[in-house]
């Protein structure tokens, strides 16, 4: 697993998102994007996470930047926890794990002591020229929106 780091290059990326419609990271050139892997829709630890950028989404608006959640979920399941969870920024399909890997996210986890390939929890601002500004990776996810924030503001 060989992790973007910042001042890496952001790899192009086009995936489906909740309504089933083609979104591409060059769709979004001039602003900075919040790109976050998550393991799972509808989680414990997601949905935190997901509320979290939720009730701060206008503050990141305010400050150029997109929020785009990326998940190996089908499809169908991101509208369902868009609704839910009444989440106001895009979810993304990433079924075949292309863009996670292409991320350096995807890798060996533990849980209740089985080792499997996993997403790990990593969020990555892109800035407006498509290069990596930050990585987030040290977080608990209900603190993420605030780590992400902080970062912003310093």
């Amino acid at each position: 697993m060989k992790t973007l780091q910042a001042g890496d290059k952001a790899p192009q990326f086009s995936l489906q998102n909740q309504d089933d419609q083609t979104v591409s990271l060059s769709d979004y050139a001039g602003k900075k994007v919040l790109v976050y892997f998550y393991p799972k829709a509808m989680t414990p630890g997601c949905t935190v996470q997901a509320q979290g950028l939720r009730d701060v989404n206008d503050e990141l608006k305010e400050k150029n930047v997109v929020v785009l959640g990326i998940s190996p979920d089908a499809v169908k399941r991101l509208p369902k926890f868009i609704e839910k969870e009444n989440l106001n920024f895009t979810l993304l399909s990433d079924e075949d794990h292309a863009v996670a890997d292409a991320f350096g996210v995807r890798g060996p986890k533990k849980f209740m002591g089985k080792e499997y390939d996993g997403i790990h929890r990593l969020t990555f601002l892109i800035d407006e020229n498509g290069v990596v500004e930050h990585v987030f990776n040290k977080f608990k996810t209900k603190e993420h929106h605030t780590v992400v924030l902080d970062y912003l503001n310093s």
